[in-house]
């Protein structure tokens, strides 16, 4: 009796120029989604808050710039054991706590008659650290040749949840008032919930990834290197100077003459065409490999900004001039340092290094708020803008030291179901190709982490030694 040979099935081909399944853009849009109602919730109050807290029983200045700034501390605290519990509690449970905590710390602030409450409120919200957790579970949704991808959108939700937030905060405040915003913050989070309980698919499994998780035992290799401790110190200067200009500029463009319900008249035009005038930087320093001279230049932009908001701090157009520079600057700033740590760090360290990057912005934020309030009931407006130019000043005279960045990309490759001499072959022929400048391999991970020059890489070539090597049956 003669039996049919059962036909072997191939395992579904990685293709480095496939665009992301339709599972794969879901997971990452309710992620991304996720991140901008909690960001958004954080930097609604921004614009707002010190006009709000002057009027709270017991306010100083002091106290107006931590209640400004203190989520930074709390959230610095505590992200990164937050992505470490993750791993062993489950994705969406950990972001479902944080997301809990955060609405609490919104209803503590929102029923807060005064300052200390606000305080305690604000730094609850910050306890609720779920950056950590929703880039792991990005990592656990997505292939690995997509995760680049994917991160970047996380990245994008960011920055436009931040110009919505100091738009929308003024505007929404003059219909609810800020207790109104700190309600409207705890229906996002309940809302931010729902996506992740209904929206956000189940994992299959959940794993370390190295380049979107902190690995404990990696710390020293990243605080042992020397670009990524400058990159670290220009991101918290960076959010230092961002929370302590927001314990005074609404104050400043109120005693200017402009009603706070029309603060929105500002930040919108500015944040926009500030948004637009990056473009060609962007460019410059990406495509046309002039990094380092984008960057410092961005850096000498923030500190004439300030230069120009301590000299005309009660004129408004002086005010709306000089705060364009500071968001071109700080834009250009904050799409630039992460590309440089992704640049920098290691492969299969890159998550290791984002989890201190995160670690020194939100300190930065934290520590920034406190100074800027100390500051200004010191010295008055000033003050807050001499610290901020100084500390500018500080970072530029340290990134003249920076060495131009290599412009390579990161790429991971899968080599699950594939043998240690199947994957050893394989890294030996791709460190061969075009564009391949440096490959980490973790066979226990049964990832290849590839440092690529994208305007180099043989994407052909690369993509046949996939097919090649890691095309096994199951």
């Amino acid at each position: 009796m003669l039996v049919a040979k059962e036909q072997p099935v191939l395992t579904k081909m990685q293709d480095i120029t496939s665009p992301m399944t339709s599972s794969e853009k879901k997971a990452t849009v309710s992620l991304a989604s996720i991140y901008a109602l909690r960001m958004l919730g954080l930097f609604l109050i921004m614009p707002v808050l010190s006009l709000f807290a002057e009027q709270l029983e017991g306010s100083t200045p002091s106290l107006i710039g931590m209640a400004i700034g203190i989520y930074g501390i709390s959230q610095a605290l505590l992200q990164i054991p937050f992505g470490i519990l993750s791993d062993r509690l489950g994705r969406k449970k950990i972001i479902i706590i944080g997301l809990l905590i955060f609405m609490v710390g919104s209803v503590v602030a929102a029923l807060s008659t005064n300052i200390y409450g606000v305080l305690l409120g604000r730094a609850i919200q910050g306890s609720g650290a779920i950056a950590a957790p929703i880039m792991a579970l990005v990592a656990d949704l997505t292939q690995e040749v997509h995760r680049t991808k994917a991160m970047a959108l996380i990245g994008l939700s960011i920055g436009v949840s931040f110009g919505v937030a100091i738009t929308a905060g003024p505007v929404i405040a003059g219909f609810i008032g800020v207790h109104g915003i700190f309600w409207l913050i705890a229906v996002l989070s309940l809302m931010a919930i729902w996506v992740v309980r209904y929206q956000v698919p189940d994992p299959q499994q959940s794993k370390v990834h190295r380049d979107a998780e902190v690995v404990p035992g990696q710390f020293l290799n990243i605080l042992k290197n020397v670009d990524l401790l400058r990159l670290n110190y220009g991101i918290f200067i960076l959010h230092a100077t961002l929370t302590a200009s927001f314990v005074v500029l609404p104050l400043l463009m109120r005693d200017a003459g402009l009603l706070p319900a029309e603060h929105w008249k500002v930040y919108l035009p500015v944040f926009v065409i500030s948004m637009a005038a990056i473009i060609p930087f962007v460019i410059l320093a990406e495509k046309k490999r002039k990094m380092k001279v984008v960057f410092v230049g961005a850096i000498v932009a923030l500190v004439l900004a300030d230069i120009g908001l301590m000299q005309f701090s009660h004129n408004l157009i002086g005010i709306v001039g000089f705060l364009w520079l500071f968001f071109t600057g700080f834009n250009l700033l904050e799409a630039t340092l992460p590309s440089l740590i992704s640049k920098t760090a290691p492969g299969d360290l890159r998550g290791t290094a984002m989890g201190v990057y995160s670690t020194s912005q939100f300190l930065g934020a934290g520590l920034g708020g406190g100074i800027g309030g100390w500051c200004y009931g010191q010295f008055g407006a000033a003050g807050v803008f001499m610290f901020c130019a100084l500390a500018g000043f500080s970072w530029f005279l340290l990134s003249l030291t920076m060495k131009p960045p290599r412009y390579w990309a990161n790429l991971l490759i899968s080599l699950e179901q594939s043998s240690q001499e199947v994957a050893d072959n394989f890294v030996t022929e791709i460190l061969k190709v075009n564009g391949v400048e440096e490959v980490t391999l973790r066979y226990e991970e049964g990832v290849a982490y590839l440092k690529v020059d994208n305007q180099q890489l043989n994407r052909e070539q690369l993509q046949s030694l996939i097919e090649k090597h890691l095309n096994v049956y199951i």
